[in-house]
C-alpha cells in the first residue's frame, strides 16, 4: 500500500510538472483570447454566451476557459481552472479591447466620427434592400445547389458556414445565412482586416501624403540594418524583420494579439534577420506595425481615427464595420475588423471596380493593380495585404482572382474575369473542412459565359 501511495504520489507530481512546462505558460493567452471573444461576440453583435462558446470559442484549448458576461459593466472575464483571469472591456463605437491589470477604465477616450451613407439606392450602393434581377445566363438552380452545398445539414460541423453572398455584375444573386445569423450579423473578418490596412494606405498615396517606396518613418531603425525598410516592403510581408507566426503555440503573434499593450510595438522592436524584398513571409505584427505607421501620418488621434472611416470604410457603406483597438488606442489592423457580410462583400466591390465606387475613385486604379501584383518570393500566393491565385493554389478559379482572408475561412474574393464578388464567412478553416475550391467553382459555374 506505501509503494502505491509513494508511486501515486510521483504520478501526481509529474502530472504537476507537466501541467506547468506544457500548458500554465498557455493559460494566459487562453483566457484572453476567450475574453476578447466573449466581450466582442455579445456586444458588438448581440450573440448569448452560450452561442459563442459553441461555435467562436469551440476550439481546442480554448474550449478549457470559463467565461461570464457583466451586461451593466460592458465587460467580459475569462479564466482556466480559476486561473489567470483575463478581462475585455467594450466601448461602444471601438468594440472591445482584451486589457491588463494597469488599464485605467475610467480614462477618457476618443471616438472616430461616422457618416452613414444615406442615398436612397439598393445594396450594394446604397443600404436599401437590393432589386430582384434575373441574369440569364445564371443557372439559378445550380447556383443555390452549390451555395447550399457549402452549408452543414442538420446540425453537423463539417462546413461550419455562417454566411454567403454572391454579387455578380454589381448585383446580389445569392445569399444565405446558418441559423442564428442573418445580414445584419457583424462577423470578425480577422485577417480580412490586413485588407482594410493596406486600403488605408492606398487612400493616402492617392492623396499623395505618403510615399510607399521611402523608407519606414521609424526613429528606432535609423541606426541599424532596418533602416532601408520601406513601407512597400512591409505591405508586402517581405521586410525581412524576425516573426513567428504560428498558433498552435505561444509565439509572436499570440502574445502580441492577447498581451501587449502596443500591438505595432511588437514588430517594430524585431530585429533584421534577412535582407529586404528576400524572404516573404507572413506576419501580422507587419500589419500591426503598418497601422502605428499610419498613426505618426496624423497630428492627433482623432484624424487618425476618422480617417479609416471618413476616407474608406463610410465612404462605401461599409457602416457596420468597426475596427477595434489595442489598449494604446491603434487599430488592430492584422485582425479585428467587423462587419456585415453584405458590407465584406461591399469592400470587395471596390476592389472589383479598380478603386471606384459608384463614380467616385477611392483609390487609384494603379494601388488596385499593386496589390494584386505577386510579391517577389511569394510564388503567386500574395500581393500587399492581399492573397493570390496568381500561383494556382484554387485550380478551378480563374488566376486573376485575388482575395482577402481570415482565420477559420473567411473570404472576399474579387474575380475581375468573371465580374463577380463572393464572400464566405464561417469558422472552419480550409484544411481541414472546407473545400474552397469546390465552393468557390460551384459558384463559378452556374454562370455561362
Amino acid at each position: 500500500m506505501k509503494k502505491f501511495l509513494k508511486l501515486l504520489v510521483l504520478v501526481l507530481v509529474l502530472a504537476f510538472l507537466y501541467f506547468g512546462f506544457t500548458t500554465y505558460p498557455k493559460l494566459d493567452l487562453i483566457s484572453g483570447f476567450s475574453a476578447k471573444s466573449v466581450a466582442s461576440g455579445h456586444f458588438m453583435d448581440n450573440r448569448p454566451l452560450e452561442l459563442i462558446q459553441k461555435t467562436d470559442n469551440d476550439i481546442d484549448m480554448i474550449d478549457l476557459a470559463k467565461n461570464s458576461i457583466d451586461d451593466a459593466g460592458k465587460f467580459a472575464t475569462a479564466s482556466v481552472y480559476g486561473l489567470k483571469e483575463r478581462k475585455a472591456i467594450y466601448r461602444e463605437g471601438l468594440g472591445a479591447t482584451l486589457i491588463n491589470d494597469d488599464f485605467d477604465v475610467s480614462k477618457p477616450y476618443l471616438l472616430p466620427k461616422r457618416t452613414k451613407l444615406v442615398n436612397n439606392l439598393p445594396f450594394p450602393y446604397g443600404n436599401n434592400e437590393p432589386k430582384d434581377t434575373t441574369f440569364s445566363n445564371v443557372d439559378y438552380a445550380k447556383l443555390k445547389s452549390a451555395v447550399d452545398n457549402s452549408f452543414d445539414k442538420n446540425g453537423g460541423k463539417a462546413k461550419r458556414t455562417r454566411a454567403v453572398v454572391v454579387l455578380y455584375k454589381d448585383k446580389l444573386i445569392a445569399e444565405k445565412y446558418d441559423t442564428g445569423f442573418n445580414k445584419n450579423s457583424k462577423i470578425l473578418g480577422w485577417s480580412m482586416t490586413k485588407s482594410i490596412t493596406s486600403s488605408a494606405f492606398g487612400v493616402l498615396a492617392k492623396q499623395g501624403k505618403i510615399d510607399i517606396y521611402k523608407p519606414a518613418p521609424i526613429a528606432e531603425w535609423q541606426k541599424d540594418d532596418r533602416k532601408i525598410i520601406t513601407i512597400n516592403d512591409l505591405l508586402h510581408m517581405n521586410s525581412g524583420l524576425e516573426w513567428e507566426e504560428n498558433y498552435t503555440k505561444i509565439c509572436d503573434a499570440t502574445k502580441m494579439l492577447f498581451q501587449a499593450e502596443d500591438m505595432g510595438k511588437v514588430q517594430m522592436d524585431k530585429p533584421a534577420q534577412f535582407k529586404p524584398n528576400t524572404h516573404w513571409y507572413y506576419s501580422s505584427g507587419t500589419t500591426n506595425l503598418l497601422s502605428r505607421i499610419l498613426r505618426s501620418q496624423f497630428k492627433t488621434q482623432q484624424e487618425y481615427l476618422d480617417f479609416w472611416y471618413g476616407a474608406l470604410i463610410d465612404k462605401i457603406g461599409m457602416n457596420s464595420m468597426i475596427v477595434e483597438q489595442d489598449m494604446s488606442g491603434t487599430f488592430v489592423g492584422s485582425s479585428y475588423g467587423w462587419a456585415t457580410p453584405r458590407d465584406w462583400s461591399k469592400f470587395g466591390l471596390l476592389y472589383l471596380h479598380k478603386g471606384n465606387w459608384n463614380g467616385e475613385q477611392i483609390l487609384d486604379e494603379s494601388w488596385v493593380k499593386y496589390t494584386a501584383t505577386p510579391t517577389n518570393t511569394s510564388e503567386g500566393k500574395y500581393g500587399a495585404q492581399f492573397w493570390l491565385n496568381a500561383g494556382g493554389k484554387f485550380p478551378d478559379v480563374p488566376r486573376d482572382m485575388f482575395y482577402c482572408s481570415g482565420y477559420q475561412g473567411q473570404m472576399v474574393a474579387i474575380i475581375p474575369s468573371l465580374d463577380m464578388v463572393i464572400v464566405r464567412m464561417g469558422v472552419k478553416e480550409e484544411e481541414p473542412g472546407f473545400d474552397f475550391n469546390g465552393f468557390l467553382k460551384g459558384i463559378i459555374e452556374s454562370v455561362k459565359k
